[in-house]
């Protein structure tokens, strides 16, 4: 989405890392960009950002790499974010092993079940995580705040931005 890089001088090859969100109240999609804006300063990457609904399985197999990003929904990731790997998952089978993968959660008070339900999936893929789960807590726990758009603050933003440069470091230098 952000344009075409150079070739990765380490590979010859080009490099894209394909961020992946859903988000209904902002806060995943805050996430996603700040990541998305900081990767794609990085030369030899191309980023893609896309909502998991636009996103394909020929997406996931021209991709060098992945960053998940989805809210958690009742200790689950969101639905649409299941959707895209009920989508994908097959079609990429046994053609993306070993391609390196990190998640991004915002969450109203926990994230570790969805962060586990993706990490259950990419060791079906066999990605190999390059990074811990990234969660940020928003706290929101009455109908009114986790239905409200939310506001990431910039310290959280700061964390997603260290891990899409430091993700698109490691696949421009070869490093994943």
């Amino acid at each position: 989405m952000l344009g075409d890089m150079p070739t990765t001088p380490a590979t010859g090859t080009r490099q894209t890392l394909l961020i992946v969100y859903h988000s209904m109240t902002g806060g995943t999609r805050q996430m996603a960009q700040a990541a998305c804006e900081a990767a794609a300063r990085e030369t030899g990457v191309n980023v893609r950002l896309l909502h998991a609904a636009d996103a394909g399985a020929q997406d996931v197999l021209s991709a060098a790499g992945y960053l998940f990003a989805t809210p958690e929904n009742l200790a689950s990731m969101s639905g649409v974010m299941k959707d895209f790997f009920d989508r994908t998952y097959y079609a990429a089978l046994e053609q993306i092993n070993g391609r390196p993968y990190a998640t991004m959660v915002c969450a109203g008070s926990d994230g570790s079940n969805a962060a586990r339900q993706i990490a259950r999936i990419a060791t079906g893929w066999r990605l190999k995580e390059v990074a811990e789960p990234l969660i940020v807590c928003t706290h929101a726990q009455t109908p009114e705040a986790i239905l409200a758009q939310k506001h990431i603050p910039a310290a959280d933003l700061e964390r997603c931005a260290a891990l899409g440069e430091a993700f698109a470091s490691g696949l421009a230098l070869g490093v994943f």
